[in-house]
């Protein structure tokens, strides 16, 4: 047997190995059928985890236009980038920020809170500067385009921010108080801050596991929606998430109870079911 093949063959099982580590990490379960392709992206992308606790490190030069040159590598809706982000390093301001977004330490702890934001401030002046009154920005599915652009630019973040070894984890609580969020960060109307993304890097004294997600049976539909191969998915999940957190130190309450409890009533939803409200104060017309 040659030198070159049993390396060939030795760097095929390690790159299985991973591959497999990594479905069972992010599934619960074994690999169904080996994967045509595996490369360092697959990796981070499903090794991805929330990071909620970080060690007083600091980011290193260049960090912040790293990751916002990966966020505006991202899709946009006819080019439109209506989005923008507001970078968080002041500790008092943070320390505000996450009184507002449930006190979540967290946000304190961070060397770096990235607000992104679905942005048709911008879109407005450029239409004023041009005596245009941009009836189109008013109406729902702009809107809807800027939380789009919003999400996309934060995840081609969170994705280089991995790659670099730096954790996250996103703040959907900034939605809490929106108009109190926009007053503290300066927005104009017409800003609505989307969510939070604490960055830095992991405390590895408090290390965070890849969480396993709902088996592909239960979010995969081919050709039509087919709710009927559901159940039996989600009953698994249901195991295999109780498990986990078991194995954190959590509470081993299913992923069903827990998803019932989250939406149960409108206290769950910890002030976002005035998010009507807030818009409008923000300046949004929604047609």
């Amino acid at each position: 047997m040659s030198t070159d093949y049993t390396l060939d063959r030795l760097s095929l099982e390690a790159v299985s190995g991973s591959a497999n580590a990594a479905w069972q990490a992010r599934y619960g379960t074994q690999l169904p059928e080996s994967l045509p392709e595996w490369n360092d992206t697959l990796e981070t992308l499903l090794s991805h985890r929330s990071v909620r606790a970080y060690s007083d490190r600091p980011l290193p030069g260049g960090t912040l236009d790293t990751l916002i040159a990966a966020a505006q590598s991202a899709s946009s809706s006819s080019n439109l980038q209506t989005w923008s982000v507001v970078a968080v390093e002041d500790t008092e301001r943070k320390a505000r920020l996450s009184v507002l977004a449930g006190n979540q330490a967290h946000i304190r702890e961070a060397p770096l809170l990235l607000v992104w934001l679905a942005d048709l401030a911008r879109l407005e002046a450029v239409a004023a500067s041009a005596s245009v009154k941009p009836e189109g920005l008013h109406y729902l599915e702009t809107l809807l385009v800027g939380v789009i652009d919003a999400a996309l630019a934060a995840q081609n973040a969170v994705v280089a921010l991995e790659s670099l070894g730096l954790g996250s984890v996103y703040i959907g609580a900034i939605r809490n108080a929106p108009v109190q969020v926009a007053a503290e960060l300066g927005l104009p109307a017409h800003v609505l801050p989307v969510f939070g993304l604490c960055v830095g890097y992991a405390d590895e004294t408090r290390p965070a596991q890849v969480k396993p997600r709902l088996p592909q049976s239960v979010v995969l539909h081919r050709e039509r929606y087919d709710a009927h191969v559901q159940p039996a998915g989600i009953s698994l999940y249901d195991r295999i998430l109780s498990e986990f957190q078991a194995q954190q130190g959590q509470s081993d309450a299913a992923w069903t109870d827990r998803s019932v409890e989250r939406w149960r009533t409108r206290e769950s939803l910890h002030g976002r079911d005035r998010l009507r409200d807030a818009l409008a104060a923000l300046g949004f017309e929604l047609r």
